[in-house]
């Protein structure tokens, strides 16, 4: 008799799961709290796979033997902590998707950086001709992808949350790139946030590797209570190092057991103190798998932006627009502000996640001429810098935000969308968030 799994949450992960779980051979129940998107279902009902939504059928749900928890489902959801009790192991589904593959994961997360890194190095390992797939919290979902076949290798993007429910998951290369305080609506704690980000290195053996961000003192701090056996590998763009990743006279260095990598830091494809940061994790990961020096070189000097990420969408009448869409929390809208070399009129808000506005009040001092509000409740952000700049205005629509922030815009000065918070309160995503604001920029 085959097993029953249960998929909670019907998003890109679910969806995912369920599939992989069919292919498996396993009997699988669907079921999500809210609406399932219409292609989703579709799919579900292709493969005969039974699902509910609007709504969990409990009684059903906890005749499961495993449950796989989409990410966006909090831990102190009802129906977890009613699974948990009953004593039905509950996985995250990038756990379950690694229990399906013989290839080498390379995993990465970090609070800021992520999306970059894993398409740059994704971007490497394609171009070397390597057998390689990119997925997880970027593009498809591991076990979507898995579904369709296995690959010598997975470039893996892993939130907090898809880590917190892992019992084997076991990266070949793990990078944690950096740690800033952020999603503390889903975490009790800083330090349980911190611990999440380190679950990544919670299986990897002696013949694995870490690479971590050694400028963050949170992760050093850190590194010093964790028994971790891969051998670590430091990245930094303040000090020089014996070994890892740095910057020293211009120049990226990359220093492994597999040998050493230099390259100018004038050649790479994205340039920028935070950047730098992206291309040295994703070199080093290359060269820890043995890719050529030369192909590394070649990737990490012709590899494209990734979109709503400091994207420049459009310079009407002087006024440059960009898409920072992705820079959900503070210290991805610090590194856009930080990189503005012209006055700016900065579009911001959404889903408050705890935010410390502090941490931005001089970076607004000294470049932000006005703040253009969007989103439902922007007490904070008002309450923050209301004495720091002289024009603050509310919208609750893109188009009125993109238009007052234009009118406010003088030649040569920028229009930044760096929200600093979640979209779910307007829009479906940060993509359809930065959609819209460029839709609306090439109407202007």
């Amino acid at each position: 008799m085959s097993q029953l799994i249960s998929i909670l949450g019907l998003g890109e992960s679910g969806a995912g799961a369920a599939l992989l779980a069919h292919k498996q051979g396993f009997e699988v129940y669907a079921s999500d709290a809210k609406s399932v998107r219409e292609d989703y279902a579709v799919m579900l009902r292709g493969k005969g796979i039974q699902f509910e939504e609007n709504g969990h059928d409990l009684e059903r749900i906890l005749r499961s033997d495993l449950v796989v928890k989409s990410p966006g489902i909090p831990n102190n959801a009802k129906i977890i902590v009613e699974a948990q009790r009953a004593g039905i192991p509950v996985i995250s589904e990038i756990e379950f998707a690694s229990r399906y593959t013989n290839g080498k994961l390379i995993a990465i997360t970090g609070t800021n950086g992520k999306t970059t890194t894993t398409k740059l190095t994704y971007h490497i390992f394609k171009s070397a001709g390597l057998d390689v797939a990119m997925a997880g919290n970027v593009g498809r979902s591991f076990a979507a992808e898995l579904a369709e076949g296995d690959h010598d290798y997975w470039i893996l993007e892993v939130s907090s949350f898809q880590l917190d429910h892992i019992e084997s998951f076991r990266p070949h290369i793990s990078v944690l790139l950096n740690i800033t305080p952020d999603h503390l609506d889903r975490y009790d704690s800083y330090e349980d946030y911190i611990l999440s980000k380190f679950n990544i290195t919670r299986n990897q053996k002696s013949g694995d590797y870490f690479l971590y961000g050694a400028d963050f003192p949170v992760i050093r701090e850190k590194l010093e209570t964790q028994n971790i056996q891969a051998t670590r590998y430091p990245i930094s763009v303040e000090d020089s190092l014996p070994n890892g990743g740095w910057i020293e006279k211009e120049e990226i260095k990359i220093q492994t057991i597999k040998g050493e990598f230099t390259m100018s830091i004038y050649d790479l494809a994205l340039q920028g103190k935070h950047n730098a940061y992206n291309s040295l994790a994703s070199g080093m990961a290359a060269k820890l798998v043995g890719i050529r020096k030369s192909s590394i070189r070649e990737s990490l000097s012709d590899f494209e932006q990734v979109e709503h990420r400091l994207e420049t969408v459009q310079t009407i009448d002087g006024v440059e627009f960009i898409n920072d869409s992705k820079a959900t929390n503070i210290n991805s809208t610090w590194y856009a502000l930080d990189s503005m070399s012209k006055g700016v009129v900065w579009i911001c808000g959404g889903v408050d996640k705890g935010n410390d506005y502090e941490q931005l009040r001089e970076l607004v001092r000294d470049k932000v001429k006005a703040i253009v509000c969007l989103g439902l409740d922007n007490s904070k952000i008002i309450d923050a810098f209301k004495g720091e700049v002289e024009i603050l205005t509310e919208t609750k629509d893109m188009e009125t935000a993109v238009r007052t922030a234009y009118s406010l815009a003088a030649k040569s000065e920028a229009v930044l969308l760096s929200p600093a918070c979640a979209s779910f309160d307007l829009f479906e995503n940060y993509e359809d968030r930065g959609n819209k604001f460029k839709a609306v920029v090439k109407e202007l």
